[in-house]
């Protein structure tokens, strides 16, 4: 189906997520991102000990800027992530996109209606490509750097546990559903029959 920025006539409404409305999911979620960054620590820890990222044997400005990179390329990730997402589904067809921060949340969001399988693909986008991107680094990077990048990877996996709770919840749905994500909530449709 081609991105519509109206709802086609025959749809309904069947579902609806939001994260800032829906304190249970909410919890849910957080909880399940905690234990996935909880278990890619002691999975990075056994690859390369937590403490080389305190490690001074190079002396105190390579400490410091270790934490330096740390700290922008956490914030930066946060807007590469959603704007991965935004590109995405600008991709798809949907001709505005909007950003926004609600204090406890970064989105992107829009008031297009997405098919099925192109919004799984927005969804998982930034984890996929930050997942790679990351990884690689991790991998070819100096031990002394791998737990800076290693961090925004926790970051990455884990703070996707959103995007991977509603793909999970999603699939599970009819083939012809439509999405419209405007950032803070999104709303299923599916046909009537």
């Amino acid at each position: 189906m081609k991105i519509s920025t109206e709802l086609p006539t025959g749809y309904r409404e069947i579902l609806s997520v939001d994260l800032q409305k829906n304190k249970k999911l909410a919890v849910l979620v957080n909880v399940s991102a905690a234990v996935i960054a909880v278990l890619l620590a002691v999975l990075g820890h056994f690859h390369i000990s937590i403490l080389s990222l305190f490690d001074l044997s190079h002396g105190f400005l390579p400490y410091l800027a270790r934490f330096g990179v740390l700290a922008v390329a956490s914030v930066a990730y946060i807007v590469l992530h959603e704007l991965v997402h935004g590109v995405t589904m600008k991709l798809f067809g949907c001709p505005r996109v909007k950003y926004g921060f609600t204090g406890l949340y970064a989105f992107a969001g829009s008031d297009c209606y997405f098919g099925k399988w192109p919004y799984i693909a927005i969804a998982l986008a930034p984890v996929v490509l930050w997942g790679i991107v990351l990884g690689v680094l991790c991998a070819t990077l100096p031990a002394s750097w791998f737990w800076v990048v290693c961090l925004v990877q926790i970051t990455n996996l884990s703070g996707a546990a959103g995007d991977l709770y509603v793909t999970a919840k999603f699939l599970r749905l009819p083939k012809s559903i439509l999405v419209r994500d405007v950032g803070v909530s999104m709303t299923v449709y599916a046909r009537e029959e």
